[in-house]
């Protein structure tokens, strides 16, 4: 524990470094403000109803940060904006000339960045209609005219924009990926009541399996922690080289290789896609045509949360996610080049190619225990509340993992920088 809080204690006695946690700290505060603010025309107690009724609403709830039960301005949060993420990085496979701009450095990042924000207001917009023909078919919002269902829509979508903005400023100024620190804000903050639900059926249902809950959250956080910090070091020797009069180089060094390379974007790409069955199946329910009526019906029903093909899913979901975010972000051929460039090499490994085969294959088989872990992590729910019986347990596996990975990542950012102002501390 003294480990991780002692860069954070160093970190406020750095006065640039002070300023951009206070920074992140001030639009955490903008964030949660404008999470209270409801749109008009809509019953909240009927909501907030329908929400403690539905695992799946609930589950929206907690990737919109708290802001879809109060119905927010900001009701549909980040989902559009990751969806646009998974979008375009499909598409990088499928067009060439995407796949060159994500080779091109910062400036290629920064027009896929872009290109990400121009798709997440039409999203958003379809999401906002979704949302609201959702919920006026429950009754918890009247039929608008028009010009106020247009206004709706149009505060809904300002909402996402601005979400993303503020993330976006956190990534400049703050400290961390500003994405992930809202997501991670937003389940922080919903915690209180995930806790309070679970405690209230604690007295309806076996008070010892409140023991089991806890020693299954904290063995998640330490299987969480373990495997984030997991690597594996593949040594690299570099070749002496005689310059001048000195001679360079003849050490040995270490590629690590993280067992869990993706981090915790894998898991927020699989909840989005895999919440889609149930969402359309809501919306088709109330449809007038009985027969399309019954296939929603039956699809939200084979995809609930508490389904075998849901999970089942979900974790094939989780390990496809993984496999591909590690490639995207993962270049052995880029590695190797590298390594060979300033005259290393792997003992026993031909430089180039070999190296560049080698390394995929050392990191497709640790992906896979990464990839598996993510995997039971995000059906943990379903297996705990085999267990216990709680049937509060709606996100645990998935808000615990995010909620660790944001922490342990924001952590390792603060200390680089430490170590970085103290080298040019030195360097003075």
């Amino acid at each position: 524990m003294e480990k991780y809080l002692r860069p954070i204690t160093l970190a406020f006695k750095t006065p640039e470094l002070r300023k951009k946690i206070l920074f992140t700290a001030f639009i955490f505060l903008v964030f949660r403000i404008f999470a209270h603010i409801p749109v008009p025309g809509v019953n909240i107690d009927k909501l907030k109803t329908l929400f403690a009724q539905s695992e799946f609403l609930g589950l929206l709830d907690i990737f919109s940060g708290g802001t879809l039960a109060n119905f927010s301005v900001m009701a549909i949060g980040l989902n559009p904006y990751i969806n646009a993420s998974i979008i375009l990085q499909l598409l990088t496979i499928v067009f060439p000339r995407l796949e060159e701009l994500q080779k091109e450095g910062e400036y290629g990042r920064e027009k896929i960045n872009q290109y990400t924000r121009f798709l997440t207001v039409p999203l958003s917009v379809l999401q906002a209609l979704g949302m609201y023909a959702l919920l006026r078919n429950q009754g918890i919002i009247e039929t608008l005219s028009p010009m106020v269902l247009i206004s709706l829509i149009t505060t809904m979508a300002a909402g996402t924009v601005f979400l993303m903005w503020l993330g976006e400023l956190i990534s400049e100024f703050g400290i961390g990926n500003g994405i992930s620190i809202l997501i991670f804000a937003g389940i922080v903050g919903r915690l209180p009541v995930f806790f309070g639900q679970t405690l209230s059926l604690v007295t309806q249902e076996l008070i010892a399996n409140i023991g089991i809950f806890i020693l299954i959250s904290l063995l998640v956080i330490a299987g969480i922690v373990f495997i984030n910090e997991a690597v594996r070091q593949v040594p690299v020797t570099y070749a002496k080289r005689v310059r001048g009069n000195k001679l360079y180089g003849g050490s040995t060094t270490y590629l690590p290789l993280r067992l869990n390379q993706a981090g915790v974007i894998p898991i927020i790409f699989a909840v989005s896609i895999v919440l889609i069955p149930q969402l359309a199946g809501q919306f088709l329910a109330q449809i007038p045509n009985k027969a399309l009526a019954g296939f929603a019906n039956g699809m939200a029903s084979l995809f609930s949360s508490n389904g075998v093909i849901y999970n089942v899913t979900y974790f094939l979901l989780v390990i496809g996610f993984t496999y591909f975010y590690t490639a995207i972000t993962f270049n052995p051929q880029k590695i190797s080049g590298e390594i060979q460039k300033y005259g290393g090499f792997i003992p026993g490994i031909r430089p180039g190619t070999p190296t560049a085969n080698y390394l995929n294959y050392i990191l497709t088989r640790i992906t896979l225990a990464g990839a598996l872990f993510l995997g039971l992590v995000a059906i943990l729910p379903a297996l705990a509340r085999l267990a216990t019986g709680i049937s509060a347990l709606t996100i645990g596996g998935t808000s615990i993992l995010i909620v660790v990975s944001v922490v342990l990542e924001t952590v390792k950012q603060i200390e680089a920088q430490l170590v970085m102002r103290n080298y040019e501390g030195f360097l003075k």
